[in-house]
C-alpha cells in the first residue's frame, strides 16, 4: 500500500484533464479533489484544504488570455495554499505574472508525467520540513522571519547591508536552519522585491535535467521534450533567484552557469539562439564547497560567482531565545491543521525545549511540536510528550492509564491519516473491526478527522 503523499485539488474545466490527473496522482498516492469553475474551487477549499492546488489559466470566460485563472490564483494564495499553473496556451509573459502573483510554479499542456510529479513532491516536501518561521516582536516580516538571539540580530543587520545591493549571496547552514526562508528575507529587503522569486531544489534535479531546468529546452531538443520547457533564469529575469543544495550541480553543467553569471547570456538547450537575463542569484548549500573544489567537483571561478557575499545562518542550538516564538508558531499552525483547538506547552515543555541540543535543528523542533500536539488531549503539552531524541523510554511516557494513553494514540493516527481507517489501523497495527471499536469506546467520530477515504 502507498503511503499517502497528500490531497491534491485539480482546479480544470475540461474534464478528461481531470480524469487523466486524477488516474496519474493516484497511482502516485495522492488523493485527489476537482473543481470544474470558481464555485467549486471556493466549495472544495473549505471543504477538503488541499495540500496543493493544480490549476488551470483559462476557464469558461476566455481561452487565452489567462485573467481568470489569474483571478482564482490571487484568492487561492490569500487563503495561504500553494498553487502550480497550467495551461495549453503557455508564454513566458503568462508565466511570470503567475509567479508574480504567488504561484509556485508552472507546466504547460500536454504535461511531462515525471516533471509534474517532481514539482509536486518538492513543493510539499518544502511544506512538511515547515523551515519557515514565526513573526516576532523584535524583527518580523510577512513570510513568518524571526530575529530575537543575538545571533540573528547580527544577521540582521548584515542583511540591511547587503539585501539591497546586487550582489550574490551564497547562504551555509546546518540541515533544517532555514536557509531557502532566509533567500525568501533577502528578497524581500531587496530593491527586487516586486520582481519574480524563484527558487530550485538542485538535490532534487535528476543529472540529466539540470540544463532544462536552468535555461528551458526547445520542443525536440532531446527524446522526451515533447513541448518547450521555460528555464528559471528566463521566468526568474528581472527578479531573484534561488538555488537551494548548490553543491548538487553536475560538473559538466557548472561552466554554463559560469557563463550567465559572469555575463547574463545563455542558450536555451537545443536551440543557438543567445539569450539574455538579469537576476540575482542566491545559492545555499550544506556542503564544504572549498573541499569539493579541492576535490575537483566544484569549479573554483564558479564559487567565487557565487559567494561574493557568505552569509552562515546560526543552527538553532546557538539561537536559543528564539527557540520559544518558534514553538509557539508551530503549536499555533499544527493546533489549526488539526482541529485541536487551543494548545499550550507547560512550563517544563518549554523548558524542555530550550535545554535541548536539537542536531536537527528547526526541521526538527516542527516534527517534535506536530507529535506533541497530535498525542495531547487536554490543551497542554507537558514534558513527556515531546518525546525528545535522547529521553529515555520512561521519561517519554511517563505513568499514566494504559486507556488514556491508547486513546491518544488512535486519535494521533487518526488525525495523521485524515480519517482514511485503513491507513490508520495499519499504523496502529490492528485491524479496521479494531480500531472501529475502540473509536466507540473512545467516542471518536470518523467524520471529524477528514474527508471519507474508505
Amino acid at each position: 500500500m502507498r503511503r499517502d503523499q497528500g490531497l491534491v485539488l485539480v482546479a480544470d474545466d475540461d474534464e478528461d484533464i481531470r480524469l487523466a490527473l486524477e488516474l496519474l496522482l493516484c497511482s502516485e498516492g495522492y488523493r485527489v479533489a476537482e473543481a470544474a469553475d470558481g464555485r467549486e474551487i471556493a466549495v472544495q477549499v473549505s471543504r477538503h484544504r488541499p495540500d496543493i492546488v493544480l490549476l488551470d489559466m483559462n476557464f469558461h470566460r476566455d481561452t487565452t488570455s489567462g485573467e481568470e485563472g489569474l483571478e482564482y490564483l490571487q484568492s487561492l494564495v490569500q487563503q495561504g495554499l500553494k498553487v502550480i499553473l497550467m495551461t495549453a496556451w503557455g508564454s513566458v509573459d503568462l508565466a511570470v505574472r503567475g509567479m508574480k502573483s504567488g504561484a509556485v510554479d508552472f507546466i504547460e499542456k500536454p504535461w511531462d508525467k515525471s516533471r509534474l510529479l517532481q514539482i509536486i513532491q518538492q513543493q510539499l516536501q518544502g511544506e512538511r520540513i515547515a523551515d519557515a518561521v514565526v513573526s516576532s516582536p523584535v524583527k518580523t516580516t510577512n513570510n513568518g522571519w524571526i530575529a530575537v538571539s543575538a545571533p540573528m540580530q547580527e544577521l540582521e543587520f548584515m542583511l540591511e547591508q547587503l539585501a539591497p545591493t546586487d550582489a550574490n549571496i551564497l547562504i551555509l547552514g546546518e540541515n533544517g536552519t532555514g536557509k531557502s526562508q532566509l533567500a525568501k528575507r533577502i528578497y524581500q529587503m531587496s530593491h527586487r522585491s516586486e520582481a519574480p522569486f524563484v527558487t530550485m531544489n538542485m538535490g532534487a534535479v535528476p543529472a540529466t535535467l539540470f540544463e532544462s531546468e536552468l535555461f528551458g529546452h526547445a520542443k525536440g531538443a532531446f527524446t522526451d521534450a515533447r513541448e518547450a520547457r521555460t528555464g528559471r533564469f528566463e521566468l526568474a529575469n528581472g527578479g531573484t533567484l534561488f538555488m537551494d543544495e548548490v553543491g548538487t550541480l553536475p560538473l559538466d553543467v557548472q561552466p554554463k552557469l559560469l557563463r550567465v553569471l559572469e555575463t547574463g547570456e545563455y542558450e536555451i538547450l537545443g536551440t543557438s539562439q543567445t539569450r539574455s537575463t538579469n537576476v540575482r542569484v542566491i545559492s545555499a548549500t550544506n556542503a564544504d564547497l572549498n573541499t569539493s573544489v579541492a576535490e575537483g567537483r566544484f569549479r573554483q571561478d564558479l564559487l567565487f560567482r557565487l559567494n561574493t557575499f557568505v552569509i552562515e545562518l546560526p543552527p538553532l542550538r546557538d539561537r536559543q531565545e528564539d527557540i520559544p516564538p518558534l514553538a509557539e508558531h508551530f503549536l499555533q499552525a499544527f493546533s489549526a491543521k488539526y482541529n485541536k483547538g487551543q494548545v499550550q506547552l507547560s512550563n517544563d515543555a518549554m523548558q524542555r525545549l530550550v535545554e535541548h541540543s536539537w542536531p536537527g535543528n528547526i526541521r526538527e523542533l516542527s516534527h517534535v511540536i506536530e507529535r506533541s500536539v497530535l498525542i495531547c488531549r487536554d490543551g497542554i503539552i507537558q514534558s513527556s510528550q515531546l518525546m525528545l531524541a535522547g529521553s529515555s523510554t520512561k521519561q517519554q511516557v511517563g505513568l499514566r492509564p494504559l486507556e488514556e494513553v491508547e486513546a491518544e494514540l488512535v486519535e494521533a493516527a487518526l488525525l495523521h491519516y485524515k480519517g482514511h481507517i485503513s491507513k490508520a489501523a495499519q499504523a496502529l497495527g490492528i485491524s479496521r473491526m479494531a480500531l472501529y471499536r475502540r473509536m466507540e469506546k473512545f467516542a471518536l467520530d470518523k467524520q471529524d478527522f477528514g474527508p471519507d477515504e474508505d
